[in-house]
């Protein structure tokens, strides 16, 4: 998989897994993300969907087919109202299917990739979202048996398999420091993408206000989690990301720090990571 994008507080965020056809938020778009059909917003801040009509309008003149976006209900009507009008100032409609989802809702990307939603801790419409492959696992008891056999009791009727869940990808998107470990498929999701928008030491009270996410609150959240890969976005335009690496080292284990990318960084530690690149 292939984490991409770019993301800083308060003036865009956007980040696509090309691979799985997602792009969660859109704070502005990149031409390399207007093939992905699948527009996957946490909350309706203007750094986060600002530049949905414009990825939406490019689909039609490519010739591509209506994107879909998925939005809390709240935020379904607004951004309709938005479409509608950026399509009176360009002259034409612009083409949307716009489905709302809400904390418990699940939707089919893929044949065998789905996405499951729920709640963060930023304003009362945010969303967290991950992306989960489905996969068919021959039950033990059966194991043994020949093709034929195994051929027999389907037509039988009998469930031979079990259904296996693999968290893939988790999109948390601004949210306050939060223990997300009671959700299964978050904590076990492969690669955790979440924000880390404060780094300084006067900074706590601010990011309490604004429910994000301040470096020294980290190790405690993260720590409860057993993702391989952790990505940081949203880290505040005060704060370089020399400065943040340089924070988040100091301030998380030696095991946590191991698994962290910052989003954007040119220069990443070299570490080998199986199946896994980052792109910037």
């Amino acid at each position: 998989m292939t984490v991409s994008g770019y993301s800083v507080a308060g003036e865009e965020t956007v980040v696509a897994v090309p691979e799985l056809d997602v792009c969660f938020d859109i704070g502005k778009s990149p031409e390399q993300f207007i093939p992905i059909n699948n527009v996957l917003v946490s909350h309706g801040h203007i750094d986060h969907i600002s530049g949905l009509a414009y990825h939406l309008s490019h689909r039609q003149f490519c010739g591509q087919k209506a994107g879909n976006v998925y939005a809390h209900p709240e935020l379904i009507e607004p951004i309709g109202q938005i479409l509608t009008a950026w399509g009176v100032l360009d002259g034409s409609p612009i083409k949307a299917n716009l489905i709302e989802v809400n904390a418990g809702s699940e939707f089919k990307i893929k044949p065998n990739i789905f996405a499951r939603v729920f709640q963060t801790f930023h304003n009362r419409t945010s969303l967290g979202y991950t992306i989960i492959e489905r996969r068919k696992k021959l039950k033990p008891e059966f194991s043994g048996l020949s093709g034929k056999e195994i051929v027999k009791l389907k037509k039988e009727g009998t469930q031979i398999e079990n259904i296996i869940e693999m968290p893939l990808v988790t999109y948390l998107g601004d949210t306050a420091a939060c223990d997300y470990s009671h959700l299964d498929f978050v904590k076990n999701s492969r690669v955790l993408i979440t924000e880390c928008t404060f780094y300084m030491d006067d900074n706590s009270e601010r990011a309490k206000a604004g429910k994000h996410t301040h470096v020294k609150q980290l190790q405690e959240m993260l720590e409860l989690l057993n993702n391989e890969h952790i990505v940081i976005t949203h880290i505040s335009q005060r704060t370089s990301i020399r400065e943040a690496k340089a924070k988040l080292k100091k301030h998380l284990s030696e095991q946590i720090w191991n698994k962290l990318t910052v989003l954007m960084d040119l220069y990443p530690q070299n570490r080998a990571e199986n199946g896994y690149r980052r792109k910037n």
